[in-house]
């Protein structure tokens, strides 16, 4: 056997080198070279136990393509996200803070799959399986078809499924898996890559779909090497404000469907409960009227939805002014604040402004600016705006209204809610309007203050 050396592993790019050195060669980022030992041997074998045909290139448009019958696992927030439900053979990674609820939305997957009477295996790397149960008896009556398995090493995983059939695998997590083929410590570089490569050759082979629960450092990416990232076919993100009872899971990557769905789940004493209409719930806080308080017609996805905005602008008593933006963008931010004085005069400098999205959810969505506008010109004034008037609209540099994708969606929601006026650009092209709906069209910023007040 040859005699170990060591090397250094870039944490986020998964790239190596003879030395340390203080920045990445290959993602140019500081000091995330990790020092690892490993054999000079035959380091893939265990990950070629048969051999392969060998395979011949044919023309693309000879290429037959079936049609893949998804895995439905009943829970509907996760199925929307993933396009459907889960594709046979494929890898999905979910990431999200501690005490987020990654395990426990996992669990709640492994319920609903084995009341079907479709057998799981959960690999539990982190709990006992006495830990598991205790979780397992908030959410209901354990299935019968729900197996646990309380390991870490690779083999032993393998083997397991080589011994009966299941519908889904799922490893939490996979900074706790450990293969004895490789060097290191369980969540070092080599270790995460090799594991999870051995787990992706087998399960590919059998059409197994795995769920792996990652941690999250504390920047909110996924702990572990980059590539990660890039062996597996679905990458979600599971976050949400520990404040508050709602949390939100969306795909970064996704190789059989789109990254723009949104799923938003509340946690409550039995686990998490998905919710079928997120505007109903974040609108349901809302009192008397006030003034900084907009309603924004939001689209995540193909789903519209409508959420507070909330701004306070008050006199900066320290001198220098704050910006200050919770579950929205800093920057942009920044430039609604300059557009609001430069195009309409507002004179804004001098004053703290804070911006909070109600419900604690991360909304992006360009078609906010027009009622985070309207909150800044309202807690400026100290006016209060209707309850029953909403806006979709993005501002430009120049402050003109940009029409938004999907109106008419967005309108069919709002007149849902019992909304009265709408405010859109006027740039876009004539929509139906609902029943009961008033459409008000602007074209520039200096526009929305005669319309509101």
């Amino acid at each position: 056997m040859a005699k170990a050396r060591s090397q250094y592993v870039c944490t986020d790019c998964g790239t190596t080198t003879a030395q340390w050195v203080g920045k990445c060669p290959g993602c140019k980022k500081w000091n995330t070279l990790k020092k690892e030992l490993v054999v000079v041997s035959s380091k893939r074998s265990h990950r070629h136990q048969q051999e392969f045909q060998s395979t011949y290139p044919q023309p693309l448009a000879e290429v037959r393509v079936g049609k893949v019958q998804r895995l439905i696992t009943n829970e509907k927030e996760l199925d929307r996200v993933l396009g459907g439900g889960v594709v046979p053979g494929s890898l999905m990674l979910l990431g999200g803070e501690p005490g987020i609820g990654k395990s426990t939305l996992m669990l709640q997957v492994a319920f609903l799959v084995s009341a079907s009477g479709q057998k799981v295996l959960y690999v539990s790397g982190e709990e006992s399986p006495e830990q598991v149960r205790m979780r397992a008896s908030r959410i209901g009556n354990v299935p019968p078809d729900l197996m646990i398995l309380p390991e870490t090493r690779v083999p032993n995983i393998l083997s397991v499924l080589e011994s009966d059939e299941y519908s889904i695998l799922i490893v939490d997590s996979v900074q706790t898996l450990d293969h004895p083929d490789i060097d290191g410590v369980p969540g070092s570089v080599s270790q995460i890559r090799e594991s999870v490569a051995s787990i992706t050759s087998h399960v590919k082979s059998r059409n197994l779909p795995v769920f792996l629960v990652g941690h999250i450092t504390k920047e909110g990416s996924i702990a572990g090497p980059k590539v990660l990232e890039h062996m597996v076919d679905v990458v979600l993100q599971f976050e949400g404000d520990r404040n508050h009872a709602y949390r939100m899971i969306r795909a970064t990557k996704n190789r059989f469907g789109t990254t723009a769905e949104l799923g938003i789940y509340e946690m409550i004493v039995e686990g998490l409960k998905s919710v079928d209409n997120p505007s109903d719930v974040l609108l349901a806080e809302a009192g008397e009227p006030a003034s900084g308080s907009a309603i924004a017609v939001s689209l995540e996805g193909l789903r519209p939805m409508l959420v507070e905005v909330q701004a306070l602008v008050s006199t900066a008593v320290y001198g220098t002014p704050q910006r200050s933006g919770t579950a929205f963008d800093l920057r942009r931010l920044n430039m609604l604040l300059a557009v609001l004085e430069k195009r309409c005069g507002f004179k804004l400098g001098a004053f703290d402004v804070f911006l909070n999205l109600a419900g604690g959810m991360k909304i992006v969505d360009p078609a906010n600016d027009l009622a985070v506008v309207a909150a800044i010109l309202s807690s400026s004034l100290d006016l209060p705006l209707d309850r029953d008037t909403c806006f979709a609209g993005e501002v430009g540099l120049s402050g003109e209204i940009r029409p938004v994708p999907r109106l008419e969606a967005r309108m069919a929601e709002a007149a849902r809610l019992g909304m009265k006026r709408m405010l859109v650009s006027g740039h876009s092209k004539a929509p139906k309007v609902p029943k009961g709906l008033k459409v008000i069209f602007v074209k520039r910023v200096s526009e929305v203050h005669s319309q509101i007040f």
